[in-house]
């Protein structure tokens, strides 16, 4: 075996500087999220707050609890049922746009909904809202608390999705992320490879020392 086969018989690639791999990560990241960003519809959100008021000489901590409670039925079933008709949308639609939060400091329920048009988001908060506070004030005779609203929805000015350059940083992020990964593994490849390369030029060289002999 000569030296011209030896070197054809030697696998032809081209060697990429380790941090080509990263680079191409960031890069290819960076596309990918920031289409995404701009591929996909952007999304608004309106908040409506209610206050839980005592009635009748209650104390202010009965108020407090009623409103946590308020909080957690306002997505209920029973509530929305009612909304989904001064809203215009379905149930699900209703079950999946829309959250509320309370505070422990005030007896006060924040209804978020979340939508791609403006007036819609504030009409679904608007009428979750309404609705809570009308199954509420059934029983305020009982519960001497007594729920208001605090304030309405209004159309949302801005959008609270992701704009397409936070998600292109974030694919930036995850693209670098995973090319260092790759980096990571790719030492222990390039050792093997080196040392199988290393060997193959043995047998020529026994043989060309054998021919001259």
């Amino acid at each position: 075996m000569t030296e011209n086969t030896v070197r054809a018989s030697r696998p032809s690639s081209r060697v990429f500087p380790p941090w080509s791999l990263l680079a191409a990560g960031v890069v290819a990241g960076g596309l990918l999220g920031g289409a995404y960003g701009v591929l996909t519809p952007p999304s608004y959100t309106a908040t409506s707050y209610v206050i839980a008021v005592p009635v009748n000489k209650a104390d202010t901590a009965s108020a407090q609890g009623f409103a946590q409670a308020y909080g957690r039925v306002a997505t209920q079933l029973a509530v929305l049922g009612d909304a989904q008709v001064w809203a215009g949308v379905p149930v699900k639609t209703l079950q999946s746009s829309v959250q509320t939060e309370t505070s422990p400091d005030a007896p006060m329920v924040a209804v978020s909904a979340t939508s791609p048009h403006r007036l819609q988001a504030a009409d679904m908060a608007n009428a979750v809202a309404r609705s809570l506070i009308r199954h509420a004030n059934y029983t305020k005779a009982d519960t001497n608390v007594e729920l208001l609203q605090f304030s309405r929805a209004l159309k949302p000015v801005a959008a609270t999705s992701a704009s397409s350059k936070v998600t292109g940083l974030v694919g930036a992020s995850a693209g670098g992320l995973l090319g260092a990964l790759v980096l990571l593994v790719r030492p222990r490849r390039r050792v093997e490879e080196a040392a199988v390369q290393a060997s193959v030029p043995g047998p020529a060289v026994a043989a060309d020392a054998h021919g001259q002999l």
